[in-house]
């Protein structure tokens, strides 16, 4: 008596997104930052953040914890990438510190408590 017909869904794919290769120096510099905040540790790349990038980044990387860091520090990288270069381009005016010098996360941990070892304590 009635025929049921069931219209074929419109069906609507986004394109890939495209994913620009990063230079080795703001890889290494992203994996150290991951690093630094998983272990809530970033006071003293604080310092060199003016604009408030890290507000951007950490917010970025709250969301999205289940990543592994190697995950987690690709996709950081494509929506961030320019927070990470404002922070590490203040580092360099105000520390002389060469990013694509550092080619290891070892480089960034030496720095980091190079810098960490002159900063002045206090006993009060």
């Amino acid at each position: 008596m009635f025929k049921i017909v069931m219209p074929e869904p419109e069906r609507v794919t986004m394109p890939a997104r495209e994913v620009a290769d990063q230079p080795a120096y703001l890889v290494n510099f992203a994996n150290f930052y991951v690093s630094s905040f998983e272990r809530d540790d970033l006071e003293i790349i604080s310092e060199f953040d003016e604009d408030h990038n890290m507000v951007n980044i950490n917010h970025y990387l709250l969301l999205n914890q289940p990543f592994s860091r190697k995950n987690l520090v690709k996709h950081v990288l494509i929506d961030h990438a320019h927070n990470f270069q404002a922070i590490l381009d203040k580092m360099t005016a105000e520390t002389g510190v060469d990013p694509e010098a550092m080619t290891t996360y070892e480089d960034w941990s030496n720095w980091y408590e190079g810098v960490r070892a002159k900063i002045e304590s206090s006993l009060s």
